[in-house]
């Protein structure tokens, strides 16, 4: 069994137990059809991942995981904010006619700002001091820039990242104010658990701890059937993921595998490498995709 699984499962049952509903309030999301988006939520979810365990991708519900990649690579090491450096269409309904998301995401961490050792963007400047001071506990990155909300599109939703290493171990803090747990609850976790084992890469070290603390966990109303349902699913073996070794430097990684060995799923049931080899469109896929609409037109989380 998967811990992932797990860590999900408990997740959700308890915000469909335990958590409380804000159909009492104002919202700002709508269905398409116009009705207020509401949604049941916990405050302050804290799931921790060990990568040198698995590789946190669920095996109850497929991932995209090299469409994950690619959009982790826009903002991290491409530090882009336009839709046209990216494969995928995610974020297409918040780019304006020249494709920009306005000064969100990629835009923060290409700044570059004066430190004491020189002049960084805020990506450099976390790779810098991996590698020439792993005892500092002052490695962070953050999106979250005040100064420039107004000029977002969409505020930050995974806003920071703290780096701290132990030993010769880097581990990981992802803040997030709110995280749509059906849309990108796992796809969160994949693609920072990624960067974390990138950024251990470039810099020498082994990918440990991710530690993912989400202060508003949702579901929105109309998902519940959908959630409860993956819920049931049956459950395997994590998968691993295998990097290149050849791959040294955090810039020449990218969402192929030139770079990527993708999900070695060799020892999984039959029925879960076909799912994942043939992209699976079962009865869940079909169900999902049904609800893709639904899931876009709340993206404003």
């Amino acid at each position: 069994m998967s811990r992932a699984d797990e860590i999900f499962i408990a997740n959700c049952r308890d915000i469909l137990e335990n958590g409380t509903w804000d159909t009492d309030r104002e919202v700002r999301p709508r269905w398409e059809d116009g009705t207020p988006a509401h949604t049941i939520k916990r405050f302050g979810q804290v799931s921790r991942y060990d990568l040198r365990e698995e590789f946190p991708i669920l095996t109850i519900r497929r991932t995209y995981l090299k469409s994950a990649i690619d959009e982790i690579l826009w903002i991290w090491q491409k530090k882009s904010n336009n839709i046209h450096d990216l494969s995928s269409h995610i974020w297409d309904s918040w780019a304006d006619e020249t494709g920009s998301i306005g000064k969100a995401y990629g835009y923060q961490l290409g700044k570059k700002y004066l430190f004491p050792e020189g002049e960084f963007d805020q990506v450099d400047k976390v790779l810098y001091d991996l590698k020439t001071n792993p005892a500092s506990r002052r490695i962070i990155a953050h999106m979250y820039n005040v100064a420039d909300l107004k000029d977002m599109h969409l505020y930050p939703c995974a806003y920071s990242m703290t780096f701290n290493v132990t030993g010769n171990t880097l581990n990981g803090i992802l803040n997030q104010r709110s995280q749509d747990m059906l849309a990108a609850s796992n796809w969160n976790v994949v693609q920072y658990s990624i960067l974390l084992m990138m950024f251990a890469r470039a810099c020498g070290l082994e990918a440990g701890d991710l530690v993912h603390v989400v202060a508003d966990a949702h579901i929105y109303d109309r998902h519940v059937p959908l959630v409860e349902k993956i819920l049931k699913n049956p459950q395997y073996a994590a998968p691993r993921l295998v990097v290149d070794e050849s791959v040294k430097d955090f810039y020449s990684f990218t969402k192929t595998a030139s770079a990527w060995k993708d999900i070695n799923i060799m020892n999984l049931p039959i029925k879960f490498r076909s799912q994942l080899e043939k992209i699976s469109f079962t009865k869940y896929y079909v169900t999902h995709n049904q609800a893709k609409k639904e899931i876009l037109c709340v993206r404003s989380l």
